[in-house]
């Protein structure tokens, strides 16, 4: 057996793209063992998934990084991967023992997946387009044959909830009740609406006239959950965060909402079944959106 460690001690988006390096392992080593350092927001989630033999969660105290060097510097692994870029990853795996050390330096002109090239190059292993799908272990959440569309509508829709230098796409009232039977009349599809731990104002507001209409509204989801029903979905309209790394996973048809202050070339050059559209005020976005389907 050989043994594998790899940093990801940031958000779920960031780890989803370190899990195509994971599984590029898998199939060139059948007798890797991964542990893979975790933050406190992605633990959860990874524990969740098959192809990752181990996880510790990374308390970011000093005597949680202790800790942690105490419980790994009993093994001798065969490659440590620091593919967070983080400090303290860099020093705690400074002190363990491997025959090799990769450390990624997530530089800007250079896109996640091209640093995942490069990191199975130094390994001397193979590259597969099939661990793009990193998520396939759930077949029986996948697509339910065309019919079901979903808007995530979560914090980053709503200006005073998100980062305020982002143009703003917040709507009223009346433009999403008017976007959202424009969005059923002209897909001829079933909507849902899923939200972040917050249920937005604006949708509570219009619950009566969402029922009316049978859209189910899923809130206060944990990732997982969150997972599966976008698995089950056909089309996700989100703005960009870790949902667009789980359509991409699933190769499911996504509109993504971007801002143009910001190079989402990095994150999403390996996406498929993917379309764009840059923030803008909702009357001009939902006509965008509405031209996509």
């Amino acid at each position: 057996m050989n043994n594998y460690l790899v940093f990801r001690t940031d958000r779920i988006g960031d780890f989803l793209i370190s899990a195509i390096l994971i599984k590029c392992i898998k199939k060139n080593d059948p007798n890797s063992h991964i542990t893979l350092i975790s933050s406190k927001k992605n633990f959860t989630y990874i524990k969740t998934l098959p192809y990752v033999d181990k996880v510790i969660n990374l308390n970011n105290s000093f005597f949680g990084k202790l800790i942690l060097f105490l419980e790994l510097i009993k093994f001798k692994f065969k490659y440590i991967i620091i593919h967070d870029d983080k400090n303290r990853s860099k020093l705690i795996s400074f002190f363990l023992r491997s025959n090799n050390k990769i450390n990624i330096k997530n530089e800007k002109k250079i896109t996640n997946i091209e640093i995942i090239k490069d990191i199975l190059k130094k390994m001397k292993f193979n590259y597969f387009d099939e661990a793009l799908n990193t998520l396939d272990h759930n077949k029986e959440n996948k697509a339910n044959d065309g019919e079901l569309i979903q808007l995530h509508f979560d914090e980053k829709w709503i200006f005073n909830d998100y980062i305020k230098k982002f143009i703003k796409i917040e709507p009223t009232e009346i433009e999403l009740i008017d976007f959202i039977k424009t969005l059923i009349n002209k897909s001829k599809k079933k909507l849902l609406i899923t939200t972040g731990i917050r249920l937005p104002k604006i949708i509570d507001k219009i619950k009566p006239i969402l029922k009316k209409h049978e859209i189910e509204i899923y809130e206060d989801l944990n990732f997982s959950y969150l997972e599966k029903i976008t698995s089950k979905s056909n089309i996700l309209i989100s703005c960009h965060g870790a949902i667009s790394h789980v359509a991409a996973a699933n190769n499911i048809r996504q509109i993504d909402i971007i801002d143009k202050s910001y190079d989402y070339i990095k994150w999403t050059d390996h996406f498929r079944n993917y379309k764009s559209l840059y923030r803008d005020s909702f009357n001009f976005l939902s006509k965008k959106i509405i031209k996509l389907l």
